[in-house]
């Protein structure tokens, strides 16, 4: 008798887990988004820096032909605040902001930002990005 209320109430926690996930997905990458456009916000470009995606640093280094913290400020990005809409597929999302849309991806280290400044396009383009990974 012990068995069967022990499997329902296993496969509740596994109904709940999976509901959740992608609900802390969506936190994980606003939280992530926030944070950087907060950096940007206090002129902490070091701590904003180490919220961009790997090929979205070495590019913007490259390009700018100076580390990332240097190289940052010349980008012109807009500040995005006010109320945060989110799409997770996976591992990706796009995190739009009043007055800014960022793209991030996630990592096993947390979510990052792989694309910044985008305004939407038409065409085949749909997002025109100031800051963006190879």
């Amino acid at each position: 008798m012990r068995i069967p209320a022990l499997v329902g109430a296993s496969a509740a926690v596994a109904v709940l887990c999976a509901c959740g996930a992608p609900q802390a997905r969506q936190d994980g990458a606003v939280r992530a988004g926030r944070a950087f456009e907060d950096a940007l916000a206090a002129g902490a470009y070091g701590a904003a820096c180490e919220l961009l995606a790997p090929e979205s640093r070495e590019q913007l280094e490259e390009d700018g032909k100076q580390p990332c913290a240097r190289a940052l400020p010349s980008q012109g990005l807009p500040r995005g605040g006010g109320a945060a809409r989110v799409d997770v597929h996976g591992r990706q999302a796009l995190l739009r902001l009043d007055g800014e849309t960022l793209f991030l991806s996630q990592f096993d280290d947390g979510w990052r930002v792989t694309a910044a400044g985008c305004v939407p396009e038409g065409g085949d383009e749909p997002y025109r990005c100031a800051l963006k990974g190879a």
